[in-house]
């Protein structure tokens, strides 16, 4: 057993943090005892974030009292993750779909008090303004032509100067035509032309096709 970031280790070539809520899991992944502890193992094919680190990832941005605004939170897998992590901190989970938050609220949030659900469209970022205060880092997961300025917006309304932010661009939904590393380069492009500085770029295959996560920090 190793820590390779701030409460996230690697067991056996697995992934694991520790259960932030021990006895239960999220999406039936594996818990795992030791030393008296309760982890959970961080399933590459199931989280892009646990599929970085797999492949490499240095820049991990997420510490134990992060804020953290998590865009396209869905039904909750990696959020939960992202919970134990930033075990300090907080998580303010936005879906827009009904039935995913539904799972994100039953199987997540009413367990772990750092999770604040928020069932609204990340198009529109003040339309939550009431519930988010500004934040370390924006993780977004949203699969959408116009995710780049999904980000942005979001960073305007949020982000601290100098804050996070770590996108996973799913290329094909951007545009299906084109090389996927040409789609990130011009999504990258876009980035640091509205203020983004480039960190780090990571291709996410095996795990997921066609995908990269970007890290930058915001001006």
């Amino acid at each position: 057993m190793r820590e390779i970031f701030n409460n996230v280790f690697e067991e056996n070539e697995k992934i694991l943090t520790i259960n932030l809520a021990p006895g239960f899991s999220v999406y039936g992944e594996e818990l795992v005892k030791i030393e008296s502890k309760e982890y959970r193992v961080w399933d590459p094919y199931r989280s892009k974030i646990s599929a970085a680190i797999k492949n490499g990832l240095k820049n991990f941005p997420i510490r134990e009292d992060s804020k953290i605004l998590y865009l396209g939170a869905a039904n909750g897998t990696t959020v939960s993750h992202v919970s134990d992590v930033a075990k300090n901190g907080v998580v303010y989970a936005v879906e827009v779909a009904f039935r995913p938050m539904r799972d994100l609220i039953e199987k997540v949030a009413k367990k772990r008090t750092n999770v604040i659900p928020i069932l609204a469209d990340a198009r529109k970022p003040f339309s939550y303004c009431y519930l988010v205060e500004n934040v370390d880092l924006i993780y977004a997961d949203v699969a959408q032509p116009d995710q780049t300025d999904i980000v942005y917006n979001n960073a305007v309304a949020y982000l601290k100067s100098g804050g996070i932010v770590c996108v996973a661009i799913k290329a094909s939904s951007i545009d299906s035509t084109k090389d996927p590393h040409l789609v990130v380069d011009e999504e990258i492009k876009k980035m640091v032309k509205n203020g983004f500085e480039l960190i780090e770029r990571l291709d996410l295959e095996p795990f997921d096709k066609a995908h990269e996560m970007v890290v930058c920090r915001w001006k």
